[in-house]
């Protein structure tokens, strides 16, 4: 079984499917639109932390990723994905990532499943996400989610949204560990691709934070992937031959699912 779940009030995405390879469900979140980037990057500079997390005292996230996650068609549908898959495949692992916007979301995915859902094996790893919260929520998300990578590329700007504030640690936004910075370094004549391991403060300054100036460029590459989408239909979708069912909620949330079948899988959405 592969599904599509997509937020049509929110523009929101996410793909489940399992990796046979890796014997695991894979959650994948879409993430920032090129044609909403600027205009999302610049919104991200003035949000705040305005909401607590529930069963984590003094830990506080920004409102909209909380609720795009926990109050949107996401959740329920991932939710329902997973058993499905479970039902099917046994008790395999979950790997929960994303990019951007879609590198916040799997963050609250990843959490939600340890501690409401009591799943034992999940990984987490993003691509260019902001901070999402501060950095009593930052503290606890490390102790419930141990297998996590948070990859930032140069001089990518996102990762630096919000603001975080080493003289009001209490009162800002904090990243999580562990980061994994992509950087070049000069090698003879050329130029190395270099993954740095940072620290576990999730703010190491010898990493992201060591470089001035801020990139959309380094944001929408990593690894040489182009992870920018530039389609004039932000909610498109595109679907193909096997589609098991087809649900349109009454707010025009809509979700494809298919059933496991080794030719499908072999297919790319």
């Amino acid at each position: 079984m592969v599904e599509v779940i997509v937020d049509i009030a929110y523009c929101l995405e996410a793909f489940i499917g399992v990796d046979h390879n890796l014997n695991a469900i894979i959650i994948a979140f879409g993430g920032t639109h090129m044609l909403s980037l600027r205009n999302w990057i610049e919104d991200i500079l003035l949000i705040k932390l305005d909401q607590d997390y529930l069963g984590l005292p003094g830990a506080k996230v920004q409102s909209g990723f909380y609720i795009a996650y926990h109050n949107t068609r996401l959740r329920p549908a991932i939710l329902s994905a997973i058993l499905k898959l479970k039902n099917t495949y046994g008790n395999i692992g979950i790997i929960v990532t994303g990019h951007s916007l879609g590198g916040a979301l799997p963050s609250f995915c990843a959490l939600d499943l340890v501690i409401n859902s009591g799943e034992k094996d999940v990984q987490l790893m993003t691509f260019g996400q902001p901070r999402v919260g501060n950095a009593v929520f930052a503290t606890s998300f490390n102790e419930y989610m141990p297998k996590v990578i948070r990859m930032t590329h140069q001089n990518d700007i996102v990762p630096h949204l919000p603001h975080y504030s080493s003289f009001f640690p209490k009162t800002t936004f904090h990243h999580f560990s562990r980061e994994v910075w992509l950087h070049e370094e000069e090698v003879g004549n050329g130029k190395q691709l270099v993954e740095q391991i940072c620290d576990d403060s999730g703010e190491d300054p010898t990493c992201r934070r060591s470089v001035y100036g801020y990139s959309i460029p380094d944001h929408l590459d990593y690894y040489g992937i182009e992870l920018s989408s530039d389609g004039s239909s932000i909610c498109k979708l595109i679907s193909t031959d096997g589609i098991e069912e087809y649900n349109e909620g009454v707010e025009g949330n809509i979700k494809l699912s298919r059933n496991p079948n080794p030719t499908l899988f072999r297919q790319s959405f």
